[in-house]
């Protein structure tokens, strides 16, 4: 499979204009969230589309005033490893945006592959 190039601007870009298409049921709840592309995760690896890095709001009891604020992370390099085209980019990053907010709102893993975002 040849690999699609895409700089981080076009990149991020594609995931704003995702993020925007989401329904507003799904993001009118997100609070403290901040969405961030980086090319990879901190291992160095491609393995991560990913990663929602914060509390969720089953355990935002935790959570207190001034934190920083949650991240939910996409990783640029490891879209376009996975993906053929631009199309197909598209859909992942939009599947990976749900799998990730899901997480927000504490679900987990398991249920997400259930319901099929995992």
């Amino acid at each position: 499979m040849a690999v699609i190039q895409m700089d981080a601007e076009a990149f991020e870009a594609l995931v704003v204009e995702e993020l925007d298409a989401l329904p507003d049921d799904m993001v009118d709840g997100l609070e403290n969230v901040v969405f961030v592309v980086e090319d990879r995760g901190e291992d160095g690896t491609l393995d991560l589309l990913g990663l929602y890095d914060g509390w969720s709001l089953t355990e935002r009891e935790r959570y207190g005033m001034g934190e920083l604020p949650d991240r939910i992370i996409l990783y640029r390099e490891a879209h376009l490893a996975v993906c053929a085209d631009h199309a197909t980019l598209r859909d992942e990053v939009h599947t990976t945006l749900v799998h990730e907010i899901a997480h927000f709102y504490g679900i987990d893993d398991a249920r997400l592959h259930e319901l099929g975002w995992g």
